[in-house]
């Protein structure tokens, strides 16, 4: 008798365990009708992105068949005659491909490495910085440039670069005794103050996320460390680098996914005569002939070859990243 009881019992219990545990959100592996029916209002609230991004992402993907037409306003879109890849034989063939491709490189290059390490110096020296209101001072002043307009940036280079009324060039002819340069029709320069402009605008306001990510570190750690007596440089190399390291990956391969994407504006507000065969990118170079030359088509062509290899250049970080480090986007 007490054997049976005993047996039931265990029957009972196994039974208890090899039912799956249940939730609000629904059994694991539940059809997604399922889970959107329990989940209605949060799924609501997905409604407005997933039209947005239907009708500005998605939608203006079936320009891209004009890459390969020879576009006229009166047939349309898909009136117009099938031309093939005729748009871009004739962009690797042309005598500006070369230019436009090394400028374009390099200048998303420079702009990637000088702007890589920077937010990740300013959020460790806002970890370590002893008064509070100090930093929140710096963190504050760090921030603003970011709201900056490029318009007034570039108006700003302007002024502090003029070679006659500028604050550089009158330190250096009044009281270095140089002589004023044009900084901005010279062709060097150019490059230099793209770049170095761009660390100075965003990297306050890039350091936010490294500034979160280190404000998640365990504070057992660094009580533990200066119990041990390890200085602040070792703290920083044992414990906040550590942290950093998920975060600093995911953004860099972000970052190389648009590596040919150099922003358009600023380029184009520094672009003069003078500096042209450094500053002519692919995005310039498109809205030249595309807007004002009336080049639909090729330009298109241009635009759909730099997405390509930005993709490819996103997908070949995301999987090196993935085998050296385990860490991916997806």
């Amino acid at each position: 008798m007490e054997h049976g009881r005993k047996q039931k019992r265990g029957d009972e219990l196994s039974t208890a365990k090899a039912e799956p545990v249940r939730t609000v959100s629904g059994t694991r592996g539940a059809s997604l009708l399922k889970r959107i029916r329990v989940n209605w209002m949060l799924y609501l609230f997905l409604i407005p992105c997933l039209v947005y991004a239907a009708i500005f992402w998605y939608a203006p993907m079936a320009g891209l068949v004009m890459s390969f037409k020879r576009y006229n306003p009166m047939q349309g879109m898909f009136g117009s005659p099938w031309v093939g890849l005729e748009h871009f034989r004739r962009f690797f063939d042309s005598y500006m491909f070369g230019t436009i491709l090394k400028n374009t490189l390099f200048l998303s290059i420079y702009s990637f490495l000088a702007g890589m390490p920077i937010p990740v110096l300013l959020a460790i020296a806002f970890q370590y910085c002893r008064s509070s209101r100090a930093s929140k001072t710096v963190q504050t002043i760090a921030y603003a440039p970011y709201f900056i307009s490029v318009v007034v940036l570039v108006a700003m280079l302007m002024v502090f670069l003029s070679p006659r009324t500028g604050l550089i060039n009158i330190v250096m002819r009044d009281y270095l005794g140089g002589t004023p340069i044009n900084f901005m029709t010279e062709e060097k320069y150019f490059r230099h103050l793209y770049v170095w402009s761009g660390v100075w605008q965003n990297a306050g306001w890039n350091s936010i996320i490294y500034t979160a990510a280190l404000a998640g570190s365990e504070v057992q750690l660094h009580e533990a460390a200066v119990i041990d007596g390890a200085s602040k440089w070792r703290r920083v190399w044992a414990i906040d680098i550590p942290v950093l390291i998920p975060t600093f990956v995911i953004l860099q391969i972000m970052n190389i996914g648009s590596i040919m994407s150099v922003g358009f504006e600023k380029v184009y507000l520094m672009q003069n005569s003078a500096n042209i065969m450094v500053s002519e990118i692919i995005s310039t170079y498109t809205y030249t002939l595309g807007i004002k030359g009336g080049e639909i088509s090729y330009t298109t062509a241009i635009g759909l070859f730099n997405n390509i290899i930005n993709f490819v250049l996103l997908m070949a970080a995301n999987f090196i990243s993935g085998k050296a480090t385990k860490i991916s986007v997806v």
